[in-house]
This record gives C-alpha cells, structure tokens and sequence, in this order.
C-alpha cells in the first residue's frame, strides 16, 4: 500500500471517520507488509485490537433481576386515588352559595326593585313638572 495513502487513513482513524473497510485495510498493513519506520509505534494498537477482537469470554455473566416491588405499585394507586377522591369531594361539597351570599342577593334584588320604582315614580314628577313649565311659560306669554 501507499505510505501517503496509509498515513491519510491513520489520520482519519484518529479523528473517527474511517469505515470498517478501511480500519481492516489499516489492520492488514500493520499485520502483513513491511511497516514503516515513523508508524511502527501503531503496530501495537492494531495488533492488540485485533487480538482483543479474537477473545472469547468463557464464564457467564448474572445480571442482577430488577426488583420491582408491587407494593410500590399498590402505593402509587392508592396515592392516585386519594388525591382523585379529595378533589371530587372537594367540588361536590360546593352547594352553590352560602347562607350569607344568598342574603346578600336577595337584599340587592330589593334594593334594585325599591330604585326602580323610586325612578320611575321620579319620571312621572318630571314629566309633570315638563307640563308645569310649559304652562307657566304659556301663561307668561299670554300676560305680557
């Protein structure tokens, strides 16, 4: 192989952009062909790849069991229905308005009633008092 091209593809390993091609490319050279001088220090590293690849793990490996507690489940319900059963409880409990409250409007009610009435009996004085007013000034246009 070409040094150049060795050193590119070295350059490229190093930075994380070479494919598996040419990775094994890389490892062929340092394994086979006559290594340069300047490169010989890589020759570990992909040879100690390469061995690391061929070893096989012989015992076995016990993954601890994820322990999942159905009481926590239990715990988690019971929560969710307490804070679902409090807020339900919470807006059925409003009847609506207090005693106050409904004193309160009925009292508004007949004060508006009382000023409804006083306005409109006000209406009918001003009215009268519109006729007043013209008659008066009917009767000073007559006299003068």
């Amino acid at each position: 192989m070409e040094l150049a091209k060795i050193e590119a593809l070295l350059d490229s390993y190093f930075e994380g952009t070479t494919t598996l091609d040419q990775e094994a490319m890389l490892r062929s050279y340092f394994e086979k062909e006559p290594i340069a001088p300047h490169l010989e220090h890589y020759k570990p590293l992909f040879n100690g790849l390469q061995d690391a690849q061929k070893e096989n793990l012989t015992r076995k490996i016990v993954f601890p069991k994820a322990t999942t507690s159905i009481r926590k489940w239990w715990y988690g319900i019971a929560a969710g229905l307490v804070i679902a059963i409090g807020i339900a409880g919470f807006q059925f409990s409003k009847s609506g308005l207090s005693t106050e409250e409904k004193e309160a409007l009925a009292a508004f009610e007949k004060s508006k009633k009382a000023l409804l009435l006083l306005s409109e009996n006000f209406n009918e004085g001003a009215e009268d008092l519109a006729m007043l007013q013209q008659f008066t000034k009917t009767k000073n246009q007559i006299l003068k």
